[in-house]
């Protein structure tokens, strides 16, 4: 399988983008999110992947956090919604308001996205909402967030990836300052690395 892929974007027609890795153009279809984020053409991408063999074609699908593509997994898992689906699902709503809406099993905010009726939602909350009690990926909720929370998303807005980010707030103290915080976790972030 084809887990991440790292080139220089040669074109941008949504959602497919085309790769040149080492001479030879990769297809690979991204998530809007994904899309949005990408930079200009002819700079340097590295996306994580998921590949799809079907009899007529092989598929390359590629994200940019391992959340998105955790996600998308899950979602194709799902009797019913396939890898178009999957993405678009994941254009329809943030990876947050997806998760906080199957897991409130609110399947009316899921039949707002473009391709999903009332029973694929229904099906989607059904199959879903005990998959999101993995502590790898977080829900958010509608309490103000903890301190070590506003820390970890200062860090992950400055661009550190979110694995790396949860691995140093872990080292801080729980009674740590905001400004204390970041700063601590930015030393050591970048012994880290």
């Amino acid at each position: 399988m084809i887990g991440r892929i790292h080139g220089r974007l040669l074109e941008k027609t949504p959602p497919m983008i085309l790769l040149d890795c080492h001479g030879v153009g990769y297809e690979v279809e991204v998530s809007m999110p994904t899309f949005y984020d990408l930079p200009e053409i002819g700079s340097e991408v590295t996306l994580l992947t998921h590949f799809i063999v079907r009899e007529d074609a092989q598929l390359l699908f590629g994200f940019a956090s391992i959340q998105e593509r955790k996600i998308f997994r899950l979602l194709i898992k799902v009797n019913g919604i396939g890898a178009k689906v999957g993405l678009s699902i994941l254009g329809g709503m943030t990876v947050d308001e997806l998760m906080l809406a199957i897991t409130n099993q609110e399947s009316d905010l899921l039949i707002k996205i473009p391709g999903i009726g009332k029973k694929t939602a229904e099906r989607l909350v059904l199959e879903l909402k005990d998959k999101f009690k993995d502590d790898q990926i977080k829900i958010i909720s509608n309490k103000e967030p903890t301190i070590l929370e506003d820390i970890q998303n200062a860090l992950i807005a400055l661009g550190y990836s979110s694995k790396d980010v949860v691995t140093v707030t872990k080292e801080l103290a729980s009674d740590i300052s905001l400004n204390d915080g970041i700063r601590q976790a930015l030393k050591l972030l970048s012994k880290n690395l």
